[in-house]
């Protein structure tokens, strides 16, 4: 369906035309009101001086003198009324006082509406149809108030509708055909269309690329570690001196260090990961694995390490994100820490690991701008712990006290 006005054109020419209706509706339920309240008082006084026929009366009648006037007026007369109408509501008069050139300066002119005006209960039954009525045109009003503007502003729900119906969390390469701009005609809502479908034509293709992209460099950077460290492995197999082994050490950990940084960033770019976000794992192996893999740097420091499992929690969520948020806690606690006897504590609870390191002389330059994540040292670890945590569900936080640091991963 394609429209000639625009949205907001259309709206108030919807406006315009319910006020216009409800208007006119009103105009003639008043004029009939009007008409009504004529044709009754006219028929009222024809009843009555029908039943007085054949001695029927004038009504109204003129008074010079005022002992002629009916008897429940006399009093009121001789107060000297000022000119003006008054109504006699217990005595069913109306009463007009005009000046005249008889003794009293004033006439009286007199209408008995007595058998003419609507009785009491009479008048509640008139106010009980007039409300009535009343409300049956406000009910039709809004009625067609909420049908006009509907209809003013289906297109916007429509669109409305067939965005809701795409599941943004798997969006597939043909989602973006289903909204058919085309449709939506050439206002705001087709503009508005429009740009949503090549929003989501231009996501969709990013997240095809980027399936392509990470399947690609995980197998294509994965290749090369794995060939070094099958050659470490037939090196180790020969006759190699002292200082051979420390240098293939250094070659293996190096190693292993890029398959975890390798591994850390086509986690953090993959959009999903063949549903491994909701596995259930144990926390204590995954500790004790990373403080193994970064005990290295603890060589030749006198810095101890203190392991207090509190309990034995599980967690959902990814086994390899978690795995790598933990070692980057503890290679930054072991690389920062002030030698001493249990410089470092793990303390493992039920709903959040506590990592603690005592401070270094220059540990404060070396935490500085952890906010804002650099391209080394400590802050590319927090942001890299920081993003997992939120892919995950988990809670990430980081207190630098007088005397340590502690990083605490809560689930």
């Amino acid at each position: 369906m394609t429209y000639r006005h625009s949205l907001r054109k259309r709206v108030a020419i919807a406006f315009a035309v319910c006020v216009a209706v409800l208007s006119v509706v009103w105009g003639f339920a008043f004029f009939a009101a009007i008409k009504l309240s004529e044709d009754r008082a006219m028929t009222q006084q024809l009843q009555v001086a029908a039943d007085s026929y054949p001695a029927v009366t004038m009504n109204p009648r003129g008074y010079d003198d005022i002992d002629s006037l009916p008897e429940p007026l006399r009093d009121w007369a001789r107060s000297h009324p000022e000119e003006g109408t008054y109504e006699f509501t217990a005595d069913e008069f109306h009463v007009a006082v005009i000046p005249s050139d008889n003794e009293l300066g004033r006439a009286f002119v007199v209408y008995d509406v007595a058998g003419i005006e609507a009785e009491s209960s009479e008048d509640w039954w008139w106010l009980l149809i007039i409300s009535g009525v009343v409300g049956t045109l406000g009910v039709l009003g809004f009625g067609l108030g909420v049908m006009v503007i509907r209809r003013a502003v289906a297109p916007v729900a429509e669109l409305a509708k067939v965005v809701a119906g795409i599941d943004l969390e798997n969006l597939s390469a043909g989602d973006h055909k289903r909204i058919e701009s085309s449709r939506f005609g050439d206002d705001e809502v087709g503009m508005l269309a429009e740009t949503i479908e090549k929003t989501l034509e231009r996501i969709s293709a990013f997240v095809v690329r980027e399936r392509d992209f990470t399947g690609s460099a995980s197998h294509e950077l994965r290749t090369p570690i794995t060939v070094i460290s099958g050659a470490l492995e037939l090196l180790e197999q020969s006759d190699l001196s002292a200082a051979d082994v420390k240098v293939l050490d250094r070659v293996r950990r190096a190693t292993r260090e890029m398959k975890t940084t390798v591994d850390m960033f086509l986690c953090l770019a993959r959009e999903t990961d063949d549903e491994r976000y909701d596995q259930q794992f144990l926390v204590a192996p995954v500790v004790s694995q990373a403080i193994e893999q970064q005990r290295h740097l603890l060589n030749g420091k006198n810095i101890g390490v203190d392991i207090d499992e509190l309990a034995n929690p599980s967690v959902f969520g990814h086994p390899q994100a978690f795995s790598i948020a933990v070692n980057n806690l503890v290679r930054n606690a072991f690389e920062h820490a002030f030698e001493g006897r249990a410089a470092v504590t793990v303390t493992i609870k039920e709903h959040e690991l506590l990592i603690a390191n005592q401070k270094s002389r220059n540990t404060d330059e070396l935490y500085a701008s952890t906010e804002t994540p650099s391209s080394h040292g400590y802050g590319l670890g927090l942001g890299i712990v920081q993003r997992l945590c939120e892919r995950n569900g988990w809670a990430f936080s980081l207190v630098i006290e007088e005397t340590c640091v502690a990083a605490r991963l809560s689930w």
